[in-house]
């Protein structure tokens, strides 16, 4: 059994991931750390866990204790954690924030003024999609954001063909737990519900971690990724569309994306239009495509918090420790 720690237990991904590894036949949780709760059963916060766990909250760090550790800090703590804490070496670590994502060293100068290169490039970029290799000899591994995810599986096989050539526009809509549980005033439900909104159009913080994915598939990027989120008034799921400009015919673009991903665990590509409903509750990514004229519409979409978050965690788990990549990860889509 692989022995787990859970860091920041308390939040949304914490609930996910602690109902995920539950089910898991090679899991077993033996800390979930949050100070706010310790003490506290972890069913009374995550209560669609009652009658799953008698696991209590604690605020102790027992990390020898323990295989991997699965940091759900907020953005920004996950690296000043590690620097305050001595973990061992033998302990793996697979963070669900963004703060080991993207591995310029243009970014390692510009956040930290080159220190700590050492901490940051011992990460690698979680994408099972794009670096299942590397993945499954890893001690340390930076899980994809859920925009970053739903795009990233929507261009990789366009990249690999080498057709992002011209400026690509994106858009995609993401549910309300996207924004994590702490509630603010785009989550409340009386403003989210029959509601639609932009955010940070252009500058979305998963940008960074697109374009490098992009670049390492294709061998360069040097066009722009014209990316607008929308707040969506649905709790789960992402719904991505985007547009590529090519002469290629569509036929053949259709038979490259099913080569990509023949031998991918949860990325499927369809011959049919998707809905969102096909993926909430799963670890799946469906991707579909279709020309109009010049221009290539690709549609992807994704439970952001389990491909896009939990569950990519999950299966990144499973290939650092050998496993069936699916272990614990065959659920059932929500589709009606």
């Amino acid at each position: 059994m692989i022995k787990i720690g859970i860091l920041g237990a308390a939040g949304y991904t914490g609930g996910e991931l602690i109902r995920l590894l539950l089910g898991h036949p090679e899991a077993e949780i033996v800390f979930a750390n949050s100070e706010s709760n310790a003490g506290n059963l972890v069913s009374d916060v995550h209560e669609g866990l009652t009658g799953d766990t008698d696991l209590r909250f604690t605020d102790q760090l027992p990390f020898e204790q323990a295989d991997v550790l699965f940091f759900c800090f907020g953005h920004g703590k996950s690296e000043a954690f590690l620097k305050e804490h001595a973990i061992p070496e033998q302990v793996k670590i697979i963070d669900l924030a963004q703060d080991f994502r993207v591995r310029s060293e243009e970014f390692f100068a510009e956040q930290s003024g080159g220190a700590e290169r050492g901490v940051r490039s011992s990460f690698v970029y979680g994408l099972p999609e794009l670096n299942k290799a590397d993945i499954i000899n890893a001690q340390h591994v930076a899980n994809p954001g859920c925009f970053a995810t739903a795009i990233q599986l929507a261009l990789l096989p366009a990249a690999h063909m080498n057709l992002l050539r011209y400026d690509v526009s994106v858009n995609a809509i993401t549910g309300s737990t996207g924004a994590g549980q702490k509630p603010g005033a785009t989550t409340h439900f009386s403003w989210r519900a029959d509601n639609m909104s932009i955010y940070k159009p252009f500058e979305h913080q998963h940008i960074a971690e697109i374009r490098q994915s992009l670049a390492q598939a294709q061998g360069y990027l040097d066009v722009d990724i014209d990316f607008i989120p929308y707040r969506g008034p649905f709790a789960r799921g992402i719904f991505c569309t985007a547009v590529v400009p090519t002469m290629v015919p569509e036929q053949d673009i259709i038979e490259a994306y099913k080569d990509y991903y023949a031998q991918a665990a949860f990325t499927h590509y369809s011959d049919r239009p998707l809905d969102l409903k096909q993926v909430v509750n799963t670890n799946k990514a469906l991707v579909h495509c279709e020309k109009h004229g010049r221009k290539l519409l690709i549609t992807s979409c994704i439970d952001n918090l389990l491909k896009g978050a939990v569950g990519q965690a999950v299966q990144n788990m499973n290939l650092m420790f050998g496993l069936d990549e699916t272990a614990g990860l065959r659920l059932k889509a929500s589709a009606f």
